[in-house]
């Protein structure tokens, strides 16, 4: 059983209470799927739910919507006890609800104005009303261009920015959104948190909001960590973070795969939270301070050198992880780091070639002469949002789509004439589809060692192999579906991987999936490239899934723009745009516009605390708490952060965007 939560008061000017649960259950066929939950969120506050998939999040969310009833336990909303359907309709005109999935409440064939309107008729929003309300939102939602165009056409990010505009086109209380970001670009994410931000604060709405983005947390009044159906903490994202006992180490082992690796066993041997990312190592180390951490994990490993340990600041997935851990709620991560095979002997060879790959759909360019190399044994991630090329470009390297111009290679193979021959050699994990669902975790197996051409004692082998590597054992009658979402991205990519090959692609492999499971999935996918020298080629929305890369390419309107390491690519944005400063003030949303109007347009909210990019990093430090102090924001502190991939990705596609604008005026 989970530790009691912690719950903070109401935040400070909003003592009203909208939402109230008491001892809430929720049970499907006998099972528990919400256990003795107690809730409450208040007037003008962005509460969000965070947890993996099973956790109940979504239970409760209904049932605060109204749409789902519940057998355990009290719950209020707007002060009305949802005791009966009659209950539940007497507070849904005060509510907004936003399904998860992309677009899930919209329909596809109709406009953006089309859709507006039928959700306002729907709403009985008064005529009189409609066209401002429509015009404003449009406007903060930046849609107002496309309001002819088709929902089916929109990008994911305006998919759901629409979706909001139609939860909130008849003034809702209480918005309630279901995971709106997931299998969103960056850009698009932050663009819509600040909208969020932006409406709750001007119309003093309260919403609440389940993610399975532990990143997001910050843009979060207050936040609640569920867990096995049951709440397992709430309260500020600060105070979350004082849960956990003890401290974050970094670790660079060296670049030489072999050393990473030793290291990693070492470490796992010792402690318990231990996860290898990009060519670092991080550790949980539940006892001591920052100093004495860092000092444990160096007596670990005696051999490096001591500025190769470091302390770092946990994120709130870390203190996740270690709270369910340190709760008896999850298992340390597998050690799969024994002796590995011998490496391939062309480990260090090109195992994918791209050469001003180009794919025209009419007159539309979805790639633009993409070029990159892959070496066998390294893990390579094409970063961009929505609509930048990403797939296409894996369509083309796996033979799925023909290229209109440009050549490749892949595992030796010429993509467009090698046939069959570069399918025996590659893995692949759709975006949409790589499993049969109605099949069990061996007959999916199975399937695909037949496809693949295996026989029976193949596929026998194979099939224990992947019930040890992805953690099946006890699965293997299941049926797909009726796995987590964590479990069967571990099941397809087993099946990815049954005839053993030499180049893996996986087009967007975790999203949906949870803390847990991409932690988990990550491993597997350490020990592919660096024990048995396969080459992974990877898209991916979690920018913190970036930092697992070896290299990483960045894709803007069907082009790569950009290619470097993880860390190449933070010391180009400080060497380009400054030092990233984070300014932490009393009353952050009138601290953003004190800046904004003393020249700092770029400043940005960033959850509580605001950040900005500065080139004068040391004069800014020090004039910013006084010049903040003179607009009436007293206590102001100011401290550098290094960037995160989600910073280098939200400057460069900014950029680029802000340029592509002023091209197009430019040409009128």
């Amino acid at each position: 059983m989970a530790a009691p939560a912690l719950v903070s008061g109401p935040a400070a000017g909003n003592p009203a209470t909208v939402v109230r649960a008491r001892g809430f259950g929720k049970r499907y066929r006998g099972r528990n799927a919400v256990e003795g939950l107690d809730l409450e969120i208040h007037a003008g506050e962005l509460f969000g739910l965070i947890g993996p998939d099973g956790a109940g999040k979504s239970s409760l969310i209904k049932s605060i919507a109204g749409v789902l009833r519940f057998e355990a336990g009290s719950l209020e909303v707007f002060g009305v006890p949802l005791l009966s359907d009659d209950a539940c309709e007497r507070i849904k005109d005060r509510i907004g609800f936003m399904p998860q999935g992309l677009g899930q409440n919209l329909y596809p064939e109709l406009t953006v104005e089309e859709n507006i309107d039928f959700f306002a008729r729907l709403r009985l929003v008064p005529h009189s009303a409609l066209a401002q309300r429509k015009a404003e939102l449009l406007a903060i939602t930046r849609l107002a261009p496309f309001t002819g165009r088709a929902m089916k056409h929109l990008s994911g990010g305006m998919k759901q920015k629409l979706g909001l505009v139609c939860t909130l086109i008849h003034e809702p209380r209480l918005v309630i959104l279901d995971e709106p970001t997931t299998g969103v670009d960056p850009v698009s994410r932050r663009d819509f948190w600040l909208i969020l931000g932006r409406l709750l604060r001007e119309r003093n709405i309260s919403a609440l909001v389940s993610t399975a983005y532990m990143d997001e947390a910050s843009s979060f009044h207050r936040v609640g960590l569920m867990f096995g159906g049951r709440l397992l903490a709430a309260g500020q994202p600060g105070e979350i973070r004082a849960l956990a006992q003890g401290a974050l180490v970094s670790v660079e082992a060296g670049a030489e795969v072999g050393q990473q690796a030793a290291a990693l066993a070492q470490l796992r041997a010792r402690f318990a939270q231990v996860d290898a990312l990009g060519s670092a190592i991080r550790v949980f180390v539940d006892q001591g301070d920052d100093i004495q951490a860092a000092d444990m994990v160096r007596q670990a490993l005696p051999a490096l050198p001591p500025q190769a340990v470091a302390a770092v600041e946990p994120e709130l997935e870390d203190i996740f992880v270690a709270l369910l851990r340190q709760r008896g709620l999850a298992r340390p991560a597998q050690d799969r780091t024994s002796p590995p095979p011998a490496r391939r002997q062309d480990a260090d060879a090109p195992a994918i070639e791209a050469h001003e790959l180009t794919r025209d759909f009419g007159a539309f360019r979805a790639a633009d002469r993409v070029s990159f190399n892959v070496r066998g044994g390294q893990v390579f991630g094409l970063l961009g949002a929505n609509g930048a090329g990403k797939s296409t470009v894996i369509k083309m390297l796996t033979g799925i789509l023909q290229p209109s111009a440009g050549s490749g290679r892949v595992a030796g193979a010429d993509m467009r004439s090698a046939g069959f021959a570069i399918k025996e050699r590659i893995g692949y994990m759709s975006q949409a589809f790589s499993l049969y669902l109605d099949l069990t975790v061996e007959e999916n197996v199975r399937l695909y060692g037949g496809i693949y051409g295996l026989d029976r004692a193949a596929i026998r082998s194979r099939l224990q192999w992947i019930s040890e590597v992805a953690e099946l054992k006890g699965y293997e009658r299941e049926r797909a579906a009726r796995l987590p979402m964590g479990l069967r991205q571990r099941l397809a990519l087993g099946c990815a991987l049954v005839h053993q090959p030499r180049v893996l692609f996986l087009d967007e492999p975790t999203s949906g999936v949870d803390p847990i499971g991409r932690r988990a999935f990550w491993d597997m996918l350490f020990h592919l490239s660096r024990f048995d020298g396969v080459a992974i080629l990877v898209t991916t929305h979690y920018m913190s899934e970036a930092e697992h890369c070896d290299r990483l390419a960045l894709m803007y309107a069907g082009r790569v723009v950009a290619e470097d390491s993880p860390s190449g690519m933070k010391n180009a944005l400080e060497r380009d745009c400054g030092m990233l400063l984070e300014i932490n003030a009393p009353e952050p949303q009138a601290a953003l516009l004190a800046l904004q109007r003393n020249g700092f347009a770029a400043a940005a909210l960033f959850g509580n605390r605001i950040r900005i990019q500065s080139r004068q990093a040391e004069a800014d430090s020090a004039r910013l708490p006084e010049l903040l102090r003179q607009a009436g924001q007293p206590g102001v502190t100011v401290v550098r952060r290094a960037p995160s991939m989600e910073d280098v990705f939200v400057q460069r596609v900014t950029a680029l965007e802000a340029a592509e604008l002023n091209a197009r005026k430019t040409a009128r």
